[in-house]
């Protein structure tokens, strides 16, 4: 398996979703930086399971363990690596699915591809579970970028076709950016949230699930931060983002609407601000020209499946032979929204980070002891 991305920093993403522990090490991070383990942990508790009757019941405390790379809460230039151990685990609701694969699941894949040595249970390296030791590395790559006065967020854009206020285009604040965070359910509007909060109650009564989409979004950043061709800002961060399950599709600034636009509408007129900054009048182009971050505010929308592990019998194969219906037992979200707008953040701030030190070099940060 390739679990590892990233160049200047390099994520290595560890564990199963049932084995004793998962973790994280995270190579290339300056020495100096003082890491905020509250802060981290918080962070952390956002995308936790067992939060309510859109989460799976599944209760795990998510509180990291780091074995190295922090000296007196400060990283000391060795790897950073960190592990969050399982401890509320029931293997035994997978056992079906070793002749059974579940539709829309890795199970069928996996099987092909490692045979009888895959790890059926909770989904093993493909379970959105690793996606917790990724949003601890994202938490610490969010306050590195603070110190450089970058800030990412994310919030639920939309579940089915309930809709939520978007991100201000142009005149992104801190405050728009960070509200969602600041709430128990991800949005900018919160009855466009309570609708959301129906619609998949109702879905989770029917034994189905939804999908949806998360906009992301950065602020602060410099103009100047991607290396074309291929480590431009869209494509490192659309190959970060599908590491995270369910992610169907991501779009930046206009996105598919600007194939339906003539160039007239979809270009973003140049100015000169009051600090005779360049910016544009608009932003349509999300922050991004050909590549390299515009100074604008980066903006994209990602597409995310319902989660296919639903209480209804479905079609499905016997591995050994014939065809079968099959009831998926267990413990499942009947929506992975809430919880995976963290995990877009967390990438988005990973992706961030690598490209910040790839532009500007590896140094000490100004967060020095002493």
């Amino acid at each position: 398996m390739s679990s590892t991305f990233g160049h200047s920093l390099r994520i290595s993403v560890f564990g199963q979703s049932h084995s004793p522990a998962i973790g994280v090490t995270i190579d290339g991070l300056p020495a100096g930086l003082k890491v905020d383990m509250e802060e981290v942990s918080a962070f952390l508790a956002r995308r936790a399971p067992g939060q309510g009757a859109y989460a799976t019941a599944r209760k795990e405390s998510d509180a990291p363990e780091v074995l190295s790379g922090l000296v007196d809460g400060f990283t000391c230039g060795a790897p950073l690596c960190a592990v969050i151990h399982n401890k509320d685990t029931r293997s035994k609701d997978y056992e079906a699915m070793r002749q059974l694969p579940r539709p829309s699941h890795a199970d069928y894949a996996a099987y092909v591809k490692y045979g009888q040595y895959h790890d059926i249970r909770g989904g093993s390296h493909f379970s959105g579970r690793l996606t917790a030791p990724l949003c601890f590395a994202g938490a610490v790559a969010m306050q590195f970028l603070r110190q450089k006065g970058i800030l990412v967020g994310a919030h639920i854009s939309s579940i089915g076709e309930v809709e939520d206020t978007p991100f201000s285009p142009v005149d992104l604040t801190e405050e728009e950016l960070l509200t969602p965070s600041r709430r128990s359910f991800p949005v900018l509007s919160e009855e466009a949230g309570e609708k959301m909060l129906s619609l998949i109650a109702q879905v989770k009564s029917e034994g189905d699930s939804i999908g949806g989409t998360i906009q992301g979004a950065a602020i602060g950043l410099p103009p100047g931060l991607g290396e074309p061709i291929f480590q431009g800002v869209e494509n490192l961060l659309a190959g970060a983002l599908f590491a995270i399950p369910a992610m169907r599709g991501v779009e930046f600034g206009a996105g598919f609407a600007a194939s339906q636009m003539r160039g007239s509408q979809h270009n973003d007129p140049f100015y000169r601000d009051e600090k005779d900054r360049v910016r544009t009048r608009t932003n349509r182009h999300g922050g991004v020209l050909g590549g390299i971050t515009s100074g604008m505010p980066l903006l994209f929308r990602c597409a995310v499946k319902p989660t296919p592990s639903i209480a209804l019998p479905q079609e499905t194969v016997r591995l050994s032979g014939g065809e079968d219906t099959l009831r998926i037992e267990g413990r499942h979200d009947p929506c992975i929204l809430p919880r995976a707008v963290p995990c877009v953040e967390a990438v988005t701030a990973l992706v961030l980070c690598d490209l910040w030190l790839m532009t500007y070099g590896n140094q000490k940060t100004d967060g020095m002891k002493g």
